[in-house]
């Protein structure tokens, strides 16, 4: 394996980084929740972030966490999808395709949560007027966030964005076809 500097990494699937800010700042705005600021793109880390007001419901402040996951999964394959059929059906695909299957990996492997969205997590569950239902679900959403954190140094990340622009859709190609 070989490292790439996650600035770079950056850089190159930049549109899933704008989708994963976009889809927090969209969950924000289903729960009326004010953002202050939004950087949809930057070199460093993080690579871009939603500044909003702090969230007084447990449930909605653990989903404009996870938000990204949901928006970043489905767009992505979404977006892919009709690029699925040429290239892995009929062979003749044009640059268009390949486009499209780069713009869905790209969305779909920055679905994860990052680490800074499992700190505010953690913030929300370790309150003590948090409901326990939403303490059992977040502290496993937690380990999952840094399981996934730890896994994308193994290229996780592009693994689950290969998974869902490229797998998924020749999976439902091969059942239609």
């Amino acid at each position: 394996m070989f490292f790439i500097p996650g600035v770079l990494m950056s850089i190159l699937t930049f549109p899933g980084v704008i989708v994963h800010e976009l889809a927090h700042q969209l969950f924000c705005r289903w729960f009326n929740v004010p953002v202050f600021k939004v950087v949809y793109l930057k070199t460093g880390n993080p690579a871009g972030y939603v500044l909003h007001e702090t969230v007084s419901n447990k449930w909605h402040a653990m989903l404009i966490s996870v938000g990204p996951f949901f928006v970043n999964t489905i767009i992505g394959a979404f977006i892919a999808f009709p690029a699925s059929i040429p290239v892995f059906q009929f062979d003749n695909a044009t640059p268009v395709d390949y486009l499209l299957i780069y713009l869905g990996v790209s969305i779909a492997m920055h679905a994860f949560p990052s680490v800074g969205d499992g700190k505010a997590i953690w913030q929300t569950i370790k309150e003590s007027d948090t409901p326990l239902i939403v303490k059992i679900i977040g502290y496993p959403i937690i380990g999952l966030i840094y399981l996934g954190s730890l896994g994308s140094f193994f290229w996780l990340d592009l693994a689950y964005g290969i998974a869902v622009a490229v797998g998924v859709p020749k999976l439902v190609v091969g059942f239609v076809a």
